[in-house]
């Protein structure tokens, strides 16, 4: 599912570091080594469709690499 992140991301709260990420040596592999987080939070998406609309979405990020393979978990609203 194709998204844009609208504005800021609220309410971000971190779920996995380092080697508490189920997916860490894959998330290594493909884009280097770093001090990996998962995280989640609040933000509005703009969908494919246009619709805007909120949603959880979760990411990883480390640091200068910035975020990597978000995803929308579940739409609030």
């Amino acid at each position: 599912m194709h998204f844009e992140i609208i504005g800021d991301i609220k309410d971000v709260e971190t779920l996995a570091i380092g080697g508490g990420i189920r997916d860490i040596m894959r998330i290594q592999k493909q884009f280097g080594p770093g001090r990996w987080r998962k995280l989640k939070g609040i933000a509005k998406v703009r969908l494919q469709s246009g619709r805007i609309r909120n949603a959880e979405v979760h990411w990883y990020e480390a640091h200068g690499i910035g975020r990597k393979k978000m995803k929308i978990k579940r739409f609030l609203d």
